[in-house]
């Protein structure tokens, strides 16, 4: 069993050192932080200063350097999501960053607000909902790859055996990293979701349980993050485990998702949909390959699921990938394009089940994962379906629903829970909570890439498309419009700074965040905002003839110079872009 982490934790602050205490059972060791020096040591619980000013924490997120010098970030309060195979899993709810520095005096005015603003960021991606651990059971891997170990792996602590592509707080934690005796302190945290039921179905009783890991690589929002990187990472790459657990028997059944993997981009310009570019010098072969080499690696077969449209903007996208799985040539690598968009178009849904009923022989070969009461494989999944569309939200989470589903129904039965014959859209109860779950994952998965809930929802819930479901739609494509246009450069800012992809550097000459707004970035919403004040003015003052001809023409005046300037200057000016991290050298 892993080495687990401290759970209970005391931090102590006096104005030269951090002292972290260990309050688990038995436990003595202190993680002690030199303000000044930054040195991390162990101590001893009788080497804290009685004049110590004591808190209780629930973890060590780790350390991150700004403009003022290094800050702790901490975890301060936790919620219990259930257990697992005996092992508690938390939520992190809320977080505190800590400066070594006791002063800011030495700061000028310029560098004080860039780190007030870094801090911002730094606060940004911590109020992002989803951030999970567990003191003592490896989060990071599927219940295939835990039991796909050696006796070594298992001794090793929980932050050195971790997949490093959904330990989030990876860099925050790398100066723990480098002392694996401090390794207790140093606990790894999920980003994505998870949910834990316990059901009941014929009177048996099992639990059942979702994990979505969001990876760290090529990690960022819907519009500026597209595609892969050189190393073959694939933006918004999520792997998604469906766990049963009864009578000490473990099942699991695991899928991936993540944007169409060749060089390509879709930047926000104030159009609804920008147009999607595919880079015309890249090697695509060279990233596509490195991708698909992983991901075989990893999971095994590949069944591409590409939900993209086959017209219009998209279908330079679906092409390029078809082409590129055929010139790849691998016999791990299969392709299906299913237009999701054309196929269920005047809300015919139920046409999904020609993708299903399409790829039904070929789930049955990939299987799943099952280990008896006794530790013994009585199964193992042979491959993974990974699903797409443009975003890897919403169409991509509705058809991982339906094929999790299919699977659950089989492991089910297998495990005597369901009788022969029976289905599990037949178990109301069940089915209410299963739909319920689904659409909250498609939520969280599209909160933490899109900013706003996911689409198409009504039917993961309900198993149908509403008219309610339509206009809830529209709304959210509309934050979404908003979002993507005008905060989504700080959103990108704020994940690249923690995650390490831009480093601070206090004596860098001039900061990016220096850089003034262009003051066309400005004008468009407060463009917006007037204008739809004379709107609303216009409806107040509906009924007066006078009034309302004044206040329509005000209305449209404003509405015009908007327009104006749109057409008058490129729409990207007004978009709120990165400044951290430069455009890609491939992208």
């Amino acid at each position: 069993m892993a080495a687990a982490a401290y759970e209970h934790l005391k931090l102590h602050i006096t104005p030269e050192k951090f002292y972290v205490e260990a309050c688990d059972d038995g436990a003595d060791d202190v993680l002690t932080i030199d303000r000044v020096s930054t040195e991390v040591t162990l101590a001893a619980k009788k080497d804290v200063p009685p004049s110590a000013v004591t808190r209780p924490i629930f973890g060590i997120l780790g350390t991150i350097h700004l403009v003022a010098g290094n800050y702790l970030v901490v975890i301060t309060k936790k919620m219990k999501i259930g257990e697992l195979f005996n092992h508690v899993i938390w939520k992190a709810t809320d977080f505190d960053i800590l400066s070594y520095k006791k002063t800011m005096l030495h700061l000028t005015d310029i560098q004080l607000q860039d780190n007030k603003t870094f801090l911002a960021m730094l606060n940004h991606v911590l109020s992002m909902d989803g951030f999970y651990f567990s003191t003592t059971y490896d989060l990071t891997h599927t219940l295939q790859r835990l039991s796909n170990t050696s006796p070594e792996f298992q001794e090793m602590s929980l932050l050195e055996r971790a997949d490093q592509r959904f330990v989030w707080n990876g860099h925050l934690l790398r100066e723990l990293t480098a002392q694996p005796e401090v390794h207790r302190f140093a606990l790894p945290v999920l980003h994505g979701f998870i949910t834990m039921h316990s059901c009941s179905i014929n009177g048996k009783y099992f639990d059942w349980i979702l994990i979505s890991r969001r990876s760290c690589f090529r990690a960022g929002v819907r519009y500026y993050v597209r595609g892969i990187d050189s190393e073959g990472h694939a933006a918004n790459f999520v792997e998604t485990e469906q766990i049963v657990h009864y009578n000490g028997n473990k099942s699991s059944f695991v899928q991936t998702r993540g944007s169409i993997p060749v060089f390509w981009s879709q930047r926000p310009n104030l159009k609804y949909k920008p147009l999607p570019q595919i880079n015309k010098v890249a090697n695509h072969m060279d990233g596509f390959q490195r991708h698909f080499d992983s991901q075989v690696i990893i999971y095994g077969k590949q069944v591409i699921i590409n939900l993209v449209n086959h017209k219009g903007s998209e279908k330079p996208l679906e092409q390029t990938f078809a082409t590129m799985v055929s010139s790849l040539g691998s016999g791990m690598i299969r392709y299906i394009a299913f237009d999701f968009h054309k196929e269920c178009k005047n809300m015919r849904w139920d046409r999904l089940s020609i993708l299903l009923n399409q790829v039904g022989e070929i789930q049955d070969e990939l299987s799943y994962f099952l280990v008896d009461s006794a530790g013994k494989v009585v199964t193992n999944q042979e491959g993974v379906f990974r699903s797409n569309c443009m975003d890897c939200l919403d169409r991509t989470n509705v058809i991982q629903s339906l094929l999790a589903r299919r699977s659950l129904q089989v492991q089910l039965q297998r495990l005597g829970v369901l009788h022969v014959g029976q289905k599990l859209e037949e178990q109301d109860e069940f089915e209410k909570m299963y739909k319920n779950a689904w659409a909250d994952n498609a939520n969280a998965c599209a909160k933490q890439y899109a900013g706003t809930g996911a689409l198409k929802t009504d039917f993961t819930r309900t198993g149908k498309r509403t008219h309610l479901g339509l206009i809830m739609d529209g709304w959210n494509s509309l934050l979404r419009y908003y979002k993507n246009n005008f905060s989504d450069g700080f959103r990108q800012d704020s994940i690249d700074l923690f995650l390490g992809n831009y480093s601070v550097d206090e004596l860098e000459a001039h900061s990016p965040l220096s850089v003034p707004r262009d003051w066309k970035f400005l004008a468009l919403p407060i463009i917006m905002v007037v204008a739809f004040s004379m709107c609303i003015i216009c409806l107040l003052m509906a009924g007066d003839t006078w009034t309302e001809t004044l206040a329509y023409v005000l209305f449209w005046g404003v509405a015009s110079i908007g327009t104006f300037f749109i057409i008058l200057y490129n729409g990207k000016d007004f978009v709120d872009a990165p400044r951290l991290v430069q455009k890609e050298k491939i992208d």
